[in-house]
């Protein structure tokens, strides 16, 4: 598959999942651009009252979405396009100690066996912004380019593990049912793919469905759910869907349900579908009523809306590093924080034991060997017991529990596909994590 590389006409058609694939038998990666030439200061994006034409980042201009200007429009997608705020309610921030320690000399092997540093990762991966937690202490944190501490950054697909997240709390309450097939809840859904697919199944990426993400493919599926979400401009005689629902009920089936897991961002479209359907209520207002004013979050965070205003679940997320740090941290408590138990724990112990490795490796990718997926979160099972959100060009949430560990990253790399930083970061938070426990 493609590097995901092909222009596009919006920042968030870049935000689905990729080509898995970047494997370590090449010989001759890919070159990629300079990020010091490339950096937002260096290039001028949006610059100047107003700015000079040919550094204005737009919804209907196809370079918008496109390295480098994601340099600038990943820490600014609201000035772009609608979204729905996430309400972070009225009561106090809930304030990190800080007891910060220098990193950045730290040495690790990349999985392609070159020695680096901890600081040379960051930018070799087009770091944004990178916040460490050790013992719920603040103790690296760095920003670069357009992104501040008080800027929310486009999370990706790191939004996928927010609504797994909330859906298994549902399962635990007995608001939905794991095991209930998704035309229980959406009767919409019988004639496709997911009439016969239960939860479970869509909550572990294991739904047999046709849906392509190919971005060289003209005719993959992804342009069609793009088009309809409003992802890209749906042009003149449009006859097509026009919202998220209506794309989700041309869906067929391919393959079986439940025999190997497949990542597709519609099946997180679904599960969220559900959300709002069981509850009555918005994915933005059940995340700030269930997570975001719970976690004492010092900024509101907001979803990308389509023309009806409904949340891209998939990938519609932007939060500030700080906040996510914060969700982060919760998830390595055991759901407890801010002087509450905001996540049931037992919830957080069925995401980090995983699910089905066997049904992983048919998804794959070489470079989480012995990996699982389960209520949409990326499962190490490395002797620290490890687990992540993961959103493709670099996001990150890695929750390191035997560490007492939490490194949160928004990025820009100028490749898709998270194979492209795994090389580099994977090894380098497990370097961190074991550093960090030295007495």
């Amino acid at each position: 598959m493609p590097l995901c590389r092909v222009p596009v006409l919006r920042t968030l058609v870049l935000a689905l999942a990729c080509a898995p694939l970047f494997s370590l038998a090449q010989t001759a990666p890919p070159a990629l651009p300079n990020p010091k030439t490339t950096s937002v200061d260096a290039m001028g994006w949006m610059q100047g009252f107003p700015p000079a034409a040919d550094k204005q980042i737009t919804f209907d201009n196809p370079a918008g979405g496109v390295y480098p200007r994601t340099r600038w429009s990943y820490s600014h997608i609201r000035e772009t396009v609608p979204t729905a705020n996430v309400w972070r309610g009225s009561q106090a921030a809930y304030k990190f100690p800080v007891a910060l320690r220098n990193l950045d000399g730290l040495s690790f092997q990349s999985l392609q066996g070159e020695t680096l540093s901890f600081d040379q990762m960051q930018e070799r991966t087009y770091t944004d912004g990178i916040l460490v937690l050790h013992k719920g202490q603040i103790v690296y944190e760095r920003y670069f380019g357009a992104l501040t501490p008080e800027r929310p950054h486009i999370g990706m697909s790191l939004t996928k593990s927010f609504v797994g997240t909330l859906a298994a709390m549902l399962a635990h309450e007995g608001v939905i049912d794991p095991n209930a097939l998704v035309t229980h809840y959406l009767p919409e859904m019988q004639g496709t793919a997911y009439a016969d697919a239960t939860l479970r199944q869509v909550m572990d990426m294991t739904v047999g469905v046709r849906y392509s993400e190919n971005y060289a493919d003209p005719k993959a599926e992804i342009w069609n759910y793009a088009r309809a979400g409003g992802l890209l401009p749906q042009g003149a005689g449009y006859t097509g869907p026009k919202t998220f629902y209506e794309f989700l009920t041309t869906l067929q089936k391919e393959g079986q349900h439940g025999d190997a897991f497949a990542y597709k961002t519609v099946n997180t479209e679904v599960l969220a579908w559900v959300l709002r359907r069981a509850t009555g209520k918005s994915l933005a207002d059940l995340t700030s009523e269930r997570i975001w004013r719970k976690l004492g979050a010092e900024n509101d965070a907001y979803f990308m809306v389509d023309r009806i205003g409904t949340e891209a679940g998939g990938a519609g997320l932007n939060t500030t590093l700080a906040d996510l740090a914060r969700f982060g941290e919760m998830m390595r408590n055991e759901g407890q924080f801010n002087g509450q138990q905001i996540v049931p724990k037992a919830v957080v112990q069925d995401i980090a034991r995983g699910a089905s490795q066997a049904q992983f490796a048919k998804g794959g990718y070489p470079l989480l060997k012995d990996w699982s997926y389960r209520n949409m979160w990326w499962v190490t099972h490395n002797e620290h017991g490890a687990y992540m959100a993961r959103g493709i060009h670099g996001q990150s949430i890695y929750v390191d529990p035997k560490a007492e560990m939490v490194i949160v990253r928004y990025a820009a790399h100028p490749i898709a596909a998270n194979g492209a930083n795994d090389p580099l970061t994977l090894p380098a938070y497990h370097a961190v994590a074991k550093s960090l426990m030295k007495p």
